[in-house]
């Protein structure tokens, strides 16, 4: 079974020549590759691959900046993979040795998987030590709503090619939460999603209180945008809730002063309320339901959301 790895690239020069370094190392028993995907890279990331692809036989560089998103990057490549497995990891993080062979032992068995993150070599330790949505280190995540699927991040998943073209690949309409509606679609068609233990990622988590803001709250309206997506309606009561915590939240910040990490969990808890917030507005207002969609490969219906 041919495997092909492939790699959303933005801007990543700073990183990704660590990613290429651990792929370099390794292995499996049949025919592999790695497809980088460089979305529109400013900076020297495209220089970068080109000078591993003189140490790295098998690595291949795709551009795809017709549009934005790691969605729409992952996509591409695997319109130019010639796997039959596919691989995802992403440019800032580090597969661990014997990843490659875990996962592809892993997809000989399985049609969908993800395996474990790790987040103690690329941190520093006030980030370690934080709770910052460190999450698929013992197991996958469970969505709490409708359709209450576990998800993985695509920083560490497996899928069999035909599997992803049968559920049209990423939603290219999403820049976050891209890879959660990704698991959701492909377990809707009745494959379930396994975790590999053995096949582990480092994780590189945002290293500025600004980015770690940031994230909390693109996440949060992502996560709105998923509930409405699958069906979840907000009512005006929901949304003054989500209002009055936004509010509120501030004060807690006495209880966060006592070291970074307590203060970093301050400020992504604070970004993820006001995306709740913002993403409630937004998207409750703006889009409308389109019901009795068949999701492929087992006539199961789902809700499915388009803007107006």
């Amino acid at each position: 079974m041919k495997i092909s790895v492939i790699i959303p690239c933005y801007n990543a020069a700073e990183t990704i020549a660590v990613q290429l370094e651990a792929l370099a190392t390794q292995t499996w028993k049949d025919a592999w590759e790695i497809i980088v995907v460089d979305n529109g890279s400013t900076d020297n990331s495209v220089a970068i691959v080109e000078k591993y692809q003189k140490q790295i036989p098998n690595l291949r560089l795709i551009r795809a900046s017709d549009r934005p998103g790691a969605a729409y990057a992952r996509n591409a490549g695997v319109r130019n993979a010639t796997g039959e497995a596919l691989l995802f990891c992403d440019a800032d993080d580090q597969v661990e040795s014997g990843w490659l062979s875990a996962m592809g032992e892993a997809l000989l068995k399985y049609d969908f998987v993800a395996g474990r993150f790790d987040y103690t070599q690329l941190n520093e330790s006030w980030l370690i030590n934080s709770e910052i949505f460190q999450v698929q280190k013992a197991g996958l995540s469970q969505y709490e709503f409708s359709p209450y699927l576990p998800f993985a991040g695509s920083g560490n998943l497996g899928i069999k090619k035909v599997l992803h073209q049968a559920v049209d690949g990423f939603n290219e309409n999403l820049i976050y939460a891209e890879d959660t509606d990704y698991c959701f679609r492909v377990q809707l068609t009745g494959t379930q999603l396994h975790f590999i233990e053995d096949a582990v990622a480092q994780i590189r988590l945002r290293h500025t209180l600004k980015d770690i803001h940031k994230q909390g709250k693109n996440w949060a309206e992502s996560h709105i945008y998923l509930r409405l997506l699958y069906g979840i309606s907000l009512s005006n009561f929901v949304v003054f809730g989500y209002l009055i915590k936004v509010l509120l939240y501030p004060i807690k910040i006495i209880f966060y002063l006592k070291n970074k990490s307590r203060f970093a969990e301050w400020v992504w808890i604070l970004g993820w309320n006001i995306g709740i917030l913002k993403g409630s507005i937004k998207y409750s207002q703006n889009m409308t339901f389109k019901n009795n969609v068949l999701a492929k490969n087992n006539n199961q219906k789902v809700k499915i959301i388009t803007a107006n």
